[in-house]
């Protein structure tokens, strides 16, 4: 019997569970989810004689240490944050394990004590990352086998409202968690090379330089950069290469309006709002403003962005009530970006019947035979609903298969690794397809680096 531990029975679960269920008996597997809500773990269960839930907190170290010993592998879908914890009881027991996140410091300092004990502790393994980088990878590796050189990579990932549930004015609701969505980009300039050229783009103006792309079907998106794409250059083995470009996909027109929050420093996390509690949203909007004794805070706003009644960006603004005299933060002490967060989940969470939409696209420039290509391909993911969203499905499923290609003993690779070798990323990829997941492939003109262009 093939005993997996999952620790976690939030969102991201609601594909991966029941495609292990539905393997189970194929491949006599025994799971148990644990988390510190039984009744979640209960309903993830799905009443299946192949799963136990149970309830654990996952900071007490006894109990987690034991749940880890009786099990041949873990699968972590909590907070990036705790995986550590498990790691590290999973290298004193010595088991494999399978996580969605982006590899920590901490997580990559267990590197060569996990070799040492043969144990594969595969990290992004999910969409973005995850699918990003098998997709990407999976071509690379193609171009590379036919003798090309690799010029420009550039990849967008975002996660949306599917078309059918895109009825607000800044065609975005939540598919995530919105505290990422929030405070996406702080923390650090974002990095990249664009036609052999460093580029670095600071916080406040991330959001005005932007890419657009047509997807057939589904119209023009927008991408802004990730933080620092340079940290793959090597992972790709892209060191040569003119163009590395990592970036968010939203719909045309989110980014110029995210701007104006950015601007008045309402996604800011670094201090608290006095008197935050009963603070109204309109009061919120006020405590960004300069004082006036006759103007209105509608007249101020206005203003102080540059924007017009009549523009876009205004109704926007309007849509989200956030003039509201009524309604509240409700939250003690809370950030700028905490508030602004409450504000947002009101209009952008998704009706239960809603579907949303996970897209991604890359482009890849080569060189071969002396002469230059280009490749373009992109993937749609619509969901079901609420529960059974594009984002769960294309988190949990290659979380899913890859476990299972660990505990049939089909990849080799130990360590702390990420999905861009070939024996991991060749059987994922290929059983994703079984589920709609998959992507489009086209050739275009190369509208990479052109060396005369000596400005860049």
């Amino acid at each position: 019997m093939n005993k997996i531990l999952i620790f976690g029975a939030g969102k991201s679960t609601s594909y991966l569970i029941p495609y292990l269920l539905e393997k189970g008996a194929a491949h006599d597997l025994q799971l148990t989810i644990a988390d510190i809500n039984l009744e979640n773990a209960q309903k993830a269960c799905m009443d299946s004689e192949r799963c136990q839930a149970v309830k654990l907190d996952i900071f007490a170290e006894e109990e987690r240490g034991k749940a880890i010993a009786s099990h041949d592998l873990v699968i972590s879908m909590l907070p990036a944050r705790l995986h550590i914890n498990i790691a590290r009881d999973c290298l004193k027991y010595e088991k494999h394990m399978v996580t969605a996140s982006y590899v920590s410091a901490e997580m990559e300092a267990l590197h060569e004590e996990a070799q040492e004990k043969g144990l594969l502790f595969l990290n992004e393994i999910g969409v973005d990352p995850g699918i990003d980088h098998m997709s990407a990878m999976q071509v690379i590796d193609q171009i590379r086998s036919k003798g090309g050189k690799m010029l420009l990579f550039e990849s967008f990932t975002g996660g949306l409202v599917a078309p059918e549930s895109d009825n607000n004015l800044w065609n975005y609701k939540f598919t995530w968690n919105p505290r990422n969505v929030v405070v996406a980009g702080q923390g650090g300039v974002a990095k990249f090379i664009q036609e052999g050229k460093y580029k670095y783009i600071p916080y406040n103006k991330l959001f005005r330089r932007t890419e657009f792309m047509e997807i057939e079907g589904y119209g023009w998106f927008e991408g802004y950069a990730n933080r620092d794409s340079l940290k793959y250059r090597d992972a790709y083995g892209l060191q040569d290469a003119l163009t590395l470009y990592r970036g968010t996909m939203r719909r045309v027109g989110y980014s110029r309006a995210w701007n104006m929050f950015v601007q008045l420093g309402m996604t800011d996390d670094s201090f608290t709002l006095e008197g935050s509690e009963d603070m109204t949203y309109r009061e919120f909007v006020n405590a960004f403003l300069p004082y006036s004794p006759t103007d209105s805070i509608e007249l101020k706003l206005r203003h102080y962005l540059k924007i017009d009644q009549d523009d876009i960006m205004w109704q926007k603004l309007v849509d989200l009530d956030l003039f509201s005299n009524t309604k509240t933060i409700g939250i003690m002490d809370a950030t700028p970006a905490q508030a602004l967060q409450k504000i947002l989940e009101e209009k952008w969470t998704l009706d239960p019947e809603d579907k949303d939409m996970i897209v991604m696209y890359h482009k890849f420039g080569y060189e071969i035979n002396g002469v230059k290509k280009q490749l373009d391909s992109h993937m749609v993911v619509i969901g079901k609903d609420q529960r059974y969203t594009a984002m769960s499905k294309t988190v949990g499923l290659p979380v899913g298969i890859a476990t299972l290609q660990i505990l049939k003993g089909n990849f080799k690779l130990t360590g702390v690794r990420i999905p861009i070798y070939k024996e991991i990323y060749d059987p994922v990829m290929k059983e994703l397809k079984e589920y709609d997941i998959e992507f489009s492939e086209f050739e275009v003109p190369y509208l990479g680096y052109n060396p005369d262009n000596v400005a860049g």
